[in-house]
């Protein structure tokens, strides 16, 4: 004899379906729509997601219920009458408009193609989005270019050797010797190309390094900007020194005062060093709260975003159907469908209240957070939630990833809200996340011409009772994506 745990179907679904995100779910409940004839979307305003109909017929009568949280405070859009009143509004307009000309007598295109305005797998976004890359766009100017057949092999060879930010990465000799030999192109020809090139938007591109990129860039301001010429050879000469924060050897070397030297820098800091990253290469991607937190008065009120949570219900006309003693193919067919689509929305149901209980847990825990900030964060590990809400860690953090919540701090992933502790020397704990942002605002306040070290800023913290190495600051520091102090000393 022995013990083992057995997976069921059903128990898979739920597991699978609580570590999706929202737009996966919202795919997953549309292949299972598209597999199941008696699921169907929920109308909004529905006071249930499956009719009684549909929870009576062929099964149990103490069949679990499959009615997820009706939502609160849903907008209802009457979607007949609008569709009549458009109706209405098609009516008025005449078929014979008082025109001259035809529309196909001045603009020459095959309207054919595009799909009507009442086609549903007509996407506006995916015909007006742009997805432009920098070297399409580099080859739309070149285009416009009037160069002879060989320069224009050149150009798309040097266009096809420039990076995402706008830098020439391949050397004008391999640029040579990837051209057909037959062409006898010189080093200097290549070189005469690449500089039509730079004169391209965005500015600075195909430059081969920093300091040609910000020279490149100088060279389009006006002439009349204060201190070009003196930027022009900082940029050119002396970048090295200006990176490594070397202000006294580079007024000495330049024969800048320091007044002077922070009108340079000043300008060079207007530039883009990655010029490249002003073409957007990819899509937008963005994030829909599956958790929505509001404060009322004095409590929080946590709730499930309705347009995230998917509304499917049993179509009754096809569940009055199935019936008991039939045991026909079609009876059975539609059995096993209608159990299927039972227990899809039972654990879909069993997904949003497990979401709402370690939501609800986690905004009673970081209730500090909402009120005052980041500094006012608790630590919080996965345990403590999974002992509040009575379940294994395996599930938090199955439910804590890919999901978002909403708050009037902003957009944060739940898991944001879980972190590590440092004791303090009274005995207490303070959290990871809150000594981040202890870090960022003593460095926000710093005197510039000082920078705070890392072991500066581990002082400061134990000061204020917060024991944290100095190795520590350091790797915080790092995850705030701010720079160690040689690099953030400027002149005032």
């Amino acid at each position: 004899m022995g013990q083992q745990l057995t997976m069921t179907p059903q128990l898979q679904q739920a597991i699978r379906l609580l570590q999706l995100s929202s737009l996966d779910l919202q795919q997953e409940v549309q292949e299972a729509l598209e597999a199941n004839p008696l699921l169907e979307m929920a109308d909004d305003g529905e006071d249930d997601y499956s009719s009684n109909t549909a929870d009576n017929a062929g099964g149990d009568e103490d069949a679990p219920a499959t009615a997820l949280p009706e939502p609160a405070a849903l907008d209802v859009i009457d979607q007949h009458s609008h569709s009549e009143e458009e109706g209405n509004w098609n009516e008025q307009i005449p078929s014979e408009l008082p025109v001259d000309t035809q529309w196909e007598d001045i603009y020459q295109t095959s309207a054919s193609s595009l799909p009507s305005s009442d086609d549903e797998d007509w996407d506006f976004t995916s015909r007006t989005s742009s997805d432009e890359t920098l070297q399409s766009h580099l080859e739309w100017q070149l285009n416009l270019l009037p160069l002879s057949d060989t320069d224009h092999q050149i150009a798309i060879a040097l266009i096809d050797g420039i990076n995402a930010d706008g830098y020439l990465e391949e050397s004008l000799e391999d640029i040579q010797a990837s051209l057909d030999p037959e062409l006898g192109v010189e080093l200097d020809e290549i070189e005469m190309v690449l500089h039509r090139i730079q004169q391209f938007e965005p500015v600075g591109v195909g430059a081969r390094n920093l300091s040609e990129c910000l020279h490149l860039q100088l060279r389009q301001l006006p002439d009349s900007t204060p201190m070009l010429e003196q930027a022009k050879r900082v940029v050119r000469d002396y970048l090295e020194l200006l990176g490594s924060r070397d202000f006294a050897q580079l007024m000495r070397r330049t024969r800048l005062k320091e007044d002077q030297l922070r009108e340079v820098i000043a300008l060079i800091q207007t530039l883009n060093p990655r010029p490249g990253g002003e073409i957007a290469s990819g899509e937008a991607e963005y994030v829909i709260p599956d958790v929505i937190v509001r404060r009322d008065q004095n409590r929080w009120i946590v709730e499930l975003n309705q347009e995230a949570a998917p509304r499917v219900r049993v179509n009754s006309q096809y569940a009055s159907m199935v019936k008991r003693a039939d045991s026909s193919e079609d009876n059975t067919y539609l059995r096993n469908h209608l159990q299927e689509a039972r227990w899809f929305i039972k654990s879909l149901q069993s997904r949003n209240e497990t979401l709402m209980k370690v939501a609800t847990q986690i905004v009673e825990h970081q209730r500090g957070f909402l009120e005052h900030g980041e500094e006012a964060m608790k630590p919080l590990v996965l345990h403590d939630i999974a002992e509040a809400v009575g379940m294994h860690e395996s599930t938090i953090s199955r439910v804590t990833t890919q999901k978002y919540m909403h708050t009037p701090r902003g957009i944060f992933e739940l898991k944001y809200f879980f972190s590590s502790h440092v004791s303090t020397s009274e005995g207490g704990e303070f959290s990871s996340t809150a000594i981040r942002a202890l870090i960022k605002k003593l460095v926000a306040a710093e005197n510039p011409k000082k920078p705070l070290s890392d072991s500066k800023i581990a002082g400061l913290l134990e000061e204020q009772g917060i024991h944290v190495a100095r190795r520590t600051i350091a790797k915080y520091r790092e995850s705030l994506n701010i720079a160690p102090s040689s690099e953030r000393k400027r002149l005032v």
